[in-house]
């Protein structure tokens, strides 16, 4: 409980002592604002406005080791409608927020912590748009062009850590996002939502619904990502949530590497689809030399792994979003193909 009120605290929702702003619903459907303030999504002091309401996801996606604060507003008596795969259904006037801030110790996450970015991703009536915001001097403006921010901080190992920290461009939103031909959300799926605000108390998804923020949820039977870093779930869940929440939104049917054949997205069960026992598209530098995707037991003979392992560009797997190997990710993804019996060999 101390982390989630540390958190709370950090993110601004503590009560302000001044008259709380307004959410400009009217400028959120039809204008890209240049600065984030001008939509009334927080105050000066960082407090939220009435109705933005802060949520986790159970395993989220890798981005530099970043902190991510995460909000949603939806238009007064609206709510989300349940879906059992990929995002829920927001209404129309929804806008979700990703605010992204680096402590200056990653030892100790909720101190000292620099505010960058805010994206957001609003439902306008003609579909979604996906704009990024830059923190500056005067406050957080539009950057439609993208832009690398150098991040200094101390690592995990207490050493100075470098950072090159891109903010994505409108091109680069569009490709993480776009499902078919339409721009969608990634992360609020009822999967990732289902676990505790925070990870305390109840299942986001029953909170939602008893506030009245979420329709047709069913009785029982909702689908859960397991948590990625946790060691008490089992090791296949957690690889797979891992490379859901991180490489599914481009590696499914209709996503960005549809033609791949690669489909990592949590409802995939056909090994050869995972990866497993699977020959590449085309086989060139980022195959690494390697003959398949995933080589039961034998993660340095896997392209999935060298992919992961890498920074150049051209090879590197998630091509946006990270300048960094995330080696905890990595060593994740190490462990589970180690641990696959020769016998999944038939997957392809």
């Amino acid at each position: 409980m101390k982390r989630v009120l540390a958190a709370l605290l950090l993110i601004g929702a503590a009560p302000a002592p001044m008259a709380p702003v307004r959410v400009n619903a009217d400028l959120l459907l039809t204008t890209d604002a240049p600065r984030l303030a001008d939509y009334g999504l927080f105050d000066a002091a960082e407090t939220p406005a009435p109705g933005v309401r802060p949520y986790t996801l159970g395993t989220p996606l890798f981005s530099d080791h970043a902190e991510k604060y995460r909000f949603v507003w939806m238009p007064p008596g609206r709510r989300a409608e349940y879906r059992a795969k990929g995002a829920l259904e927001f209404p129309v006037g929804t806008v979700l927020i990703k605010r992204f801030g680096f402590p200056a110790d990653l030892r100790r996450p909720m101190d000292d912590v620099a505010m960058v970015e805010t994206r957001l991703l609003i439902h306008r009536p003609a579909g979604w748009v996906a704009l990024s915001y830059v923190e500056d001097k005067g406050g957080a403006v539009l950057k439609r062009a993208g832009k690398r921010i150098p991040i200094r901080v101390t690592g995990y190992d207490g050493q100075p850590l470098a950072i090159d920290y891109a903010v994505p461009n409108q091109n680069q939103c569009k490709q993480c996002h776009m499902t078919g031909d339409a721009i969608t959300p990634i992360g609020p799926t009822a999967g990732n939502l289902n676990h505790g605000l925070f990870g305390e108390g109840p299942s986001q998804l029953a909170v939602w619904q008893a506030g009245g923020r979420l329709a047709g949820l069913p009785a029982d039977n909702w689908p859960r990502l397991a948590r990625w870093d946790d060691p008490a779930e089992p090791l296949e869940a957690r690889a797979r949530a891992y490379l859901a929440v991180n490489c599914g939104h481009c590696h499914d049917r209709a996503g960005f590497a549809s033609n791949s054949g690669l489909y990592l997205n949590p409802e995939e069960t056909t090994p050869a689809h995972l990866g497993i026992m699977k020959r590449p598209v085309a086989a060139g530098r980022g195959s690494g030399g390697q003959m398949f995707s995933i080589l039961p037991g034998q993660p340095d003979a896997s392209i999935l792994v060298h992919r992961m392992e890498s920074n150049e560009p051209g090879i590197m797997m998630p091509q946006f979003g990270r300048s960094m190997v995330h080696k905890e990710g990595a060593a994740l993804i190490r462990q589970w193909i180690a641990a696959m019996p020769p016998a999944q060999a038939g997957g392809g």
